[in-house]
């Protein structure tokens, strides 16, 4: 059983994504039908949504969305990681409302697409702090540089679970390992910080190989440990590297000779008890 702790929807009819505009491959309608096909043909049993940075006056709407398609019967939608802006004094009041909200998981705040800065602002780290001791998690997004930004977060906050996605989005195409590998290393030494093993393959050369991608996906595990390594399909944007099957494959062919409770521990197990999934 695979759980899909990362899936993006686009549904341009019913929200707005202003930097979609600037990603022509991407410019388009991603629906629940198209993907959940592919999906359960692959073994994806369970997904996670992840925020896709809608228009900031559409963040409790994109939620609201996509609990209705969790509604509908036999879907694979079990919850939702929100977008947030932590930057904003709005963000009590907004955290206030999602906790009366058991589908919404966890945050994300998109941090490689803004200034270096932000997550250093007073209010941005009060407001990371309120989630301590909470049930929700704090996706990171960052670009390897700013690694070390993730690190003072996740020193601020230690009781809050941070999730590094895209395995510190490594520069695969431009086969940088530097400062990446060390500051991967660094991270993995937070015991509140977990990995996600997800977005690599867009990440790489158009003709990409497995092992292109397997120095960043091994390195990832073996710091992080079994333990705290999940996984996810970043759909549709893996689409830029192949497809989700292309992707399901390509994971399981890297961990081919791993226990099968090693297996079970990155492609479901640690996902169930972290967000608490059936």
């Amino acid at each position: 059983m695979i759980i899909d702790t990362h899936l993006h929807l686009i549904d341009k009819s019913a929200l707005n994504y202003p930097w979609l505009a600037g990603v022509p491959a991407l410019d388009r309608d991603f629906l629940y039908a198209t993907y959940a096909a592919e999906a359960k043909r692959v073994g994806i049993a369970a997904s996670l949504h992840m925020e896709v940075d809608v228009d900031p006056a559409e963040i409790e709407l994109e939620t609201r969305e996509v609990a209705r398609l969790a509604g509908e019967p036999g879907s694979l939608l079990k919850g939702a990681i929100a977008a947030c802006r932590p930057e904003e004094e709005g963000f009590a009041a907004y955290l206030e409302r999602q906790e009366e909200n058991a589908f919404v998981k966890g945050f994300r705040r998109v941090l490689h697409v803004v200034a270096d800065d932000l997550s250093e602002q007073p209010l941005f780290r009060e407001n990371v702090k309120r989630l301590s001791g909470s049930r929700f998690t704090f996706d990171l997004c960052v670009l390897p540089h700013q690694i070390p930004k993730a690190i003072a977060l996740a020193d601020l906050a230690p009781d809050v679970r941070f999730i590094l996605d895209h395995c510190g989005v490594p520069d695969i195409k431009g086969h940088a390992e530097h400062p990446w590998r060390g500051h991967m290393t660094e991270i993995a030494r937070r015991p509140n910080v977990v990995a996600k093993i997800s977005g690599v393959v867009a990440y790489a050369e158009e003709d990409w190989a497995l092992d292109s991608i397997r120095p960043y996906v091994e390195h990832t595990i073996a710091v992080f440990g079994w333990d705290r390594v999940v996984w996810g399909s970043d759909w549709p944007v893996c689409t830029l590297g192949g497809n989700l099957s292309t992707w399901v494959a390509a994971t399981q062919a890297l961990i081919e000779g791993c226990s099968p409770q090693e297996r079970r521990k990155l492609l479901s197990g640690n996902a169930q008890r972290i967000w608490n999934l059936i």
